[in-house]
């Protein structure tokens, strides 16, 4: 791998760190603001909102500027939304600039992996990815209980502002916690100035065709009409959607399965994270673009381990669950992932092909979250959540199982 691919790797672990760190603060924003349990999977909704409503322009972004200088400036908006959420602005509205500025750093991400490597080495450099993304969320949502437990337990427990006495500052018990999440967007921001390509493609400039949603329907009706880039887009449109739920259902069962508090709950979504780590580090490694369709059965795994994890009260037995749901889907998104990239770059251009990808699964996202709000203020038990959350995986696989054959 050429080094601008490794600077690209940290680049991508520094944002994603800071992301799940700022989302497991803002879940404890709320409560101690005085928000109802249903608002947190909001703060996803808000954050994911922007890859949707932005399909059509985020792709045409990508492929107009140097992707490198484009991820920086995403990576200082990202600061940006820290800042205002300090300064009085909704949380919701918070993370929607967050997740603007994420919405545009994604395909010059998955982008620049594409013109970094040969195809030959796409599912390995998707591993990499994969894994520094998942290292990421592991190390983000522990750096975020970890910060939480810091300024708690430091003295620092009282309702504090910036700038003591003025009205332009909103009163937090973590603080210092957001000025950390800032300072790791910067250093991403750094290390992004440091991405070169291997391979240097021609700039696309940004038109008014390029960014029509009638253009960008055109083609995501060529990608899901392809035979593997449609099968691979399905089983990644649901999966994603299915992750970001389970992602909100751990600290739900932390809290009332197990009797953990918010911050130990999210020490457990570090275990869902190292077992997708090891997940994706096999599939890297035992997998190839031409068999990607045999990481299918994965699919059935986690769908099966979901409703299990809602009957277990003994965190013991709730530990390895986690980590084989964890593996399970590395095992099956590396694969689909790196098939879909693959089949993108035959039929469009590699903004245009990631923007599709992004903007179903995100779709997705965006769906089940909100299905997930309103189970939550319906107050209805973790067991039905759960066995909803697998009907989706169920839906993702079984379909192109019977068509193996």
């Amino acid at each position: 791998m050429p080094k601008g691919f490794y600077y690209l790797i940290l680049a991508q672990f520094a944002s994603g760190l800071a992301d799940n760190a700022f989302m497991i603060l803002g879940v404890f924003f709320l409560q101690e603001q005085g928000y109802s349990g249903w608002w947190a999977p909001l703060l996803k909704f808000a954050f994911t909102l922007s890859y949707v409503v932005l399909a059509s322009v985020a792709g045409s972004v990508a492929d107009a500027f140097p992707k490198s200088r484009l991820m920086a400036a995403m990576n200082l908006l990202k600061l940006a939304g820290v800042f205002l959420l300090l300064t009085g602005f909704h949380p919701l509205l918070s993370f929607a600039l967050t997740g603007l500025a994420a919405a545009l750093y994604a395909p010059a991400k998955y982008g620049l992996v594409s013109e970094a490597v040969p195809t030959r080495l796409l599912v390995k450099a998707n591993a990499w990815l994969e894994v520094s993304v998942v290292l990421s969320v592991m190390l983000g949502v522990a750096l975020g209980g970890g910060l939480i437990q810091w300024q708690l337990g430091s003295g620092q427990g009282s309702i504090q502002a910036l700038g003591e006495g003025s009205t332009w500052w909103v009163g937090t018990q973590i603080r210092d916690a957001f000025g950390v999440v800032c300072c790791i967007y910067g250093v991403s921001a750094l290390l992004n100035m440091g991405v070169t390509p291997m391979k240097s493609r021609r700039l696309h400039p940004l038109t008014w065709r390029g960014i029509q949603w009638s253009a960008f329907w055109q083609q995501n009706r060529q990608l899901w009409a392809d035979p593997l880039g449609g099968m691979s887009l399905h089983v990644t449109t649901l999966c994603w959607g299915a992750g970001a739920v389970l992602q909100f259902a751990v600290l739900r069962w932390a809290q009332s399965n197990a009797d953990l508090s918010l911050q130990q709950g999210a020490y457990l979504q570090a275990v869902v994270a190292l077992g997708v780590m090891g997940g994706a580090t096999m599939a890297a490694y035992r997998t190839r673009i031409f068999n990607a369709r045999r990481a299918l059965p994965w699919g059935l795994v986690l769908a099966a381990v979901l409703p299990t994890m809602a009957l277990i009260h003994s965190l013991p037995w709730a530990l390895p669950l986690l980590l084989l749901s964890g593996w399970a889907g590395g095992m099956l998104l590396v694969p689909m992932n790196a098939l879909l990239q693959h089949r993108g770059l035959k039929v469009m251009n590699p903004g245009q092909s990631i923007a599709v990808q992004g903007f179903n699964e995100n779709l997705s996202v965006l769906v089940m979250l909100g299905l997930y709000s309103a189970l939550l203020a319906w107050e209805l038990p973790l067991l039905p959540i759960m066995l909803l959350l697998s009907l989706p995986l169920l839906c993702a696989v079984l379909p192109w199982l019977r068509r193996r054959a």
